[in-house]
């Protein structure tokens, strides 16, 4: 049986499938599951909202000040078995998945208040332990000592084919193209940023996931718990 006071941490690039697999993890071992990605894109949400954007550039300082009257939080819907985003009350969890949030969340990403206000928002939840959080920085930043780190990621080409695929789905009108060049950009923007960049931490495990099952990750990760004694 798995220890039910971990810490995972599961970075990795866009759409590699971070938050389908740590979802995984929190309903197969108990684990509270956190995904640190819907809480940058909700900030992102409100200032799309507020008309905080204007000419593809966001007034940061607008945007700085509203940050203490921002409420995230989530909840689990028992009736669609997924744990849903909450912005100051409201359940945002379709509209924070939206392409136009998608190509703007890096942006508000690297602001360097956005990030320190949710990291501690992160650290505040993952405080009793017993969770799973996915992002960019979980490993690096917001809990270095987690008991296990795991960075996922996949090819450019297999990605764009999951967001297109799961875009398309909701009824959004995009173009392969276009999705791939959103990936392409937030990679960049991701890696590059000054504030808590994406990057492998040191002890992190790698896992690319590029042809893998869901079933086949869920037992890699099963293989690594046994291996490190965790399970």
């Amino acid at each position: 049986m798995m220890n039910k006071n971990l810490v995972i941490a599961v970075d990795g690039h866009s759409s590699c499938g971070k938050s389908s697999f740590a979802k995984s993890i929190a309903k197969k071992y108990g684990l509270i599951y956190i995904d640190s990605g819907a809480m940058y894109r909700a900030v992102t949400l409100y200032g799309i909202e507020k008309g905080l954007f204007s000419a593809g550039n966001i007034h940061q300082n607008a945007l700085i000040e509203a940050l203490p009257s921002l409420s995230i939080r989530f909840t689990y819907n028992p009736s669609l078995s997924r744990y849903e985003t909450w912005l100051n009350g409201r359940n945002v969890e379709e509209n924070i998945r939206h392409i136009e949030v998608s190509a703007r969340v890096s942006q508000v990403a690297k602001i360097r208040e956005v990030r320190q206000q949710l990291v501690q928002m992160q650290r505040d939840i993952g405080k009793n332990k017993g969770i799973v959080m996915d992002g960019r920085d979980i490993g690096t930043v917001v809990f270095p000592q987690a008991d296990l780190k795991i960075f996922m990621t996949a090819s450019l080409e297999v990605r764009t084919g999951r967001r297109y695929k799961e875009l398309i789905g909701k009824g959004e009108k995009v173009s392969r193209e276009e999705v791939m060049e959103n990936l392409r950009t937030r990679d960049q923007i991701d890696s590059t940023r000054e504030e808590s960049p994406l990057r492998q931490a040191p002890d992190a495990l790698v896992l690319d996931n590029s042809f893998l099952t869901p079933g086949e990750q869920m037992e890699w990760l099963e293989n690594i718990l046994i291996e490190k004694g965790l399970a």
